[in-house]
């Protein structure tokens, strides 16, 4: 794998790590697919704060997915960068079409750790180059999952991937985590991402800069630190986590973003 899809492996040790914890994310396939791999991590990427960053956005991915398939309940679900990550098997919604899509080395990977079945489905691709998507059921809504991936591509990028998805359903729900113009600055000296080798990220400043055609709206921003999951982690890893992660300060470097986009 090149340096960006080894970043895969910072978030895989992070919900492995919490999850063996027994607090805010249960992932048995992380914790299997982590004791296998045995990727070496080295210095912030396995920074015990970092671990519980990486489960809370993933639980918040999570939380948010569910709600959506219950909003929609004849949407697709396409998870764009799904690097190692089991949300289709933590989620467990079977009777639903499930794209996890990813470089084609990731998805060799991954097949390792998981099967294809008659909806559940993994998928080569390059999330800069669109015409994958032109190869999807056309005219379903679909539930759009971009969890760590935004950062490693470029705005216009993201702005051509938006039109095509727009292009391809009828309805599209998209959450997307993203770092502002000052954090991805601010990564080149101070990322774990350094740490796996990645070295160029992006960052968004505006969120309705996406808003290129009538029907895509940016509709709000969610916290990725909530509260009640911080209320899992010790009395002093609460009041390290909330100053550190969590708050003003941390949205000046990461924010999460929800999208609607329609015909």
């Amino acid at each position: 794998m090149d340096a960006v899809n080894k970043t895969l492996y910072i978030p895989l040790f992070g919900k492995a790590a919490v999850s063996q914890k027994g607090i805010i994310i249960k992932d048995p396939k992380a914790e299997e697919i982590w004791k296998k791999e045995g990727f070496t991590l080295r210095g912030k990427a396995k920074s015990r704060w970092l671990t519980y960053y990486m489960a809370m956005r993933a639980r918040v991915f999570d939380e948010w997915t569910k709600k959506q398939l219950q909003r929609y309940p004849e949407a697709i679900v396409l998870h764009i960068g799904c690097g190692m990550d089991s949300r289709v098997e933590r989620i467990n919604a079977p009777e639903r079409i499930w794209y996890d899509i990813d470089y084609p080395s990731v998805i060799q990977e991954r097949k390792h750790y998981f099967e294809e079945s008659g909806n559940y489905r993994m998928l080569s691709a390059d999330a800069s180059d669109i015409k994958w998507i032109n190869g999807l059921e056309n005219g379903k809504e679909a539930i759009v999952i971009m969890e760590g991936i935004s950062m490693y591509l470029t705005n216009g990028e993201i702005g051509s991937l938006f039109l095509a998805l727009q292009n391809q359903f009828t309805r599209v729900l998209l959450l997307m985590d993203c770092y502002t113009v000052f954090g991805a600055k601010a990564s080149r000296f101070k990322n774990p991402v350094n740490d796996v080798g990645a070295k160029i990220v992006s960052g968004i400043d505006h969120p309705e800069a996406f808003e290129q055609n009538e029907g895509i709206h940016f509709t709000r921003e969610l916290d990725m630190t909530p509260s009640e999951l911080i209320d899992e982690l010790s009395t002093f890893e609460q009041t390290f986590f909330k100053l550190m992660f969590a708050g003003k300060t941390a949205k000046k470097i990461y924010r999460l973003y929800e999208y609607k986009i329609n015909k």
